[in-house]
């Protein structure tokens, strides 16, 4: 990954707001912020790790740059071309450059649908393939990710967990695109068919030269997987870097509470486990100042008051608290 390079993905300011009506005539009363104000590049050809607890907008913010959710206020520019602008007609062909694996791949199969059907469906609508054509195609995605030829006339119901993620990859990777965001993409799945799907994962990246938005509650994956990684909270970005760097020495405080709390190898090693303090705030009325400090064991009365700075503290590291840098 070069970063000299221009990104392929640029956000600038992305908010993703959800309004709350209530009353008779049904009057937006408050707004649910479930992405505020995130600015991130994403480099062709890395993969980065977006984590934080359940709620903090990880999955809101995955769904918003493919357009499933409208972005309330910022800018999304993708391969140099501002997409928040542009009409679902001309969306529609940056749209099979970026696609989504999703967390439960059988809540995305019609169960009604054969396997071979579901993936010719893709060609259907966004290519002019002969019946022949989107066959060999299908047999052809099949085989790439660890399936087989008779798996085309299978029903969603006669595979097992992992074989549905790998479907849901071949979904994913048919019409070549650039972006692939997987969203908790082997959460579900039993540890020894993660390491099976994650290997799957990085063949199809080096192959395909593809660019990987992970997103993931589990820490100890990212780290394995992701180039850098990027943590969220109630919306917020809170600390960017370099994986390896991330891991050994976070500097924000609500990265190491969430670092401390992954599980050693080595159970000689004694480390010290942060426990957070109450529940994740309603992103509905968000604290003033740092979202965090309601939780933060060394918030000030500035970060009661004052919203920090997302800043540069050492060359690609990147951190929102007043206490570093």
């Amino acid at each position: 990954m070069s970063q000299s390079q221009l990104p392929l993905l640029k956000l600038e300011g992305v908010k993703t707001y959800y309004p709350i009506k209530g009353g008779i005539l049904q009057r937006v009363q408050g707004y649910v912020k479930a992405v505020e104000n995130v600015s991130l590049e994403v480099y062709e050809g890395e993969s980065i790790g977006i984590v934080g607890e359940s709620g903090c907008g990880k999955s809101t913010l995955g769904r918003t740059i493919l357009s499933l959710e409208k972005a309330t206020a910022g800018k999304i520019f993708f391969k140099n071309q501002e997409l928040t602008s542009l009409p679902d007609r001309k969306l529609k062909e940056f749209k099979k450059e970026m696609q989504m694996i999703f967390q439960d791949p059988y809540a995305s199969l019609n169960p009604r649908q054969r396997i071979g059907a579901a993936l010719e469906e893709v060609f259907v609508i966004h290519t002019n393939m002969s019946k022949k054509e989107r066959q060999e195609r299908v047999l052809q995605l099949l085989k790439e990710v660890g399936l087989k030829e008779e798996h085309y006339d299978r029903y969603p119901h006669e595979f097992s967990g992992g074989q549905r993620q790998r479907i849901g990859i071949a979904r994913a990777i048919a019409l070549n695109p650039s972006l692939v965001i997987c969203d908790e993409a082997v959460s579900a799945l039993d540890v020894s068919v993660q390491a099976q799907i994650i290997k799957l994962l990085k063949e199809i990246q080096t192959k395909h030269r593809l660019t990987y938005m992970f997103i993931s509650h589990d820490l100890g994956v990212v780290r394995h997987f992701c180039d850098r990684v990027l943590v969220m909270y109630l919306g917020n970005t809170m600390e960017l870097a370099p994986s390896d760097i991330l891991y050994d020495n976070p500097l924000h405080p609500y990265t190491k509470a969430l670092l401390s709390a992954i599980p050693r190898p080595n159970p000689g090693v004694k480390r010290e486990r942060i426990r957070l303090q109450g529940d994740l705030p309603n992103p509905a009325n968000p604290p003033q100042g740092c979202p965090f400090h309601t939780r933060c064991p060394m918030a000030t009365a500035r970060c009661k008051q004052e919203r920090p700075e997302w800043k540069e503290v050492e060359p690609n590291h990147y951190v929102a608290c007043h206490e570093v840098g």
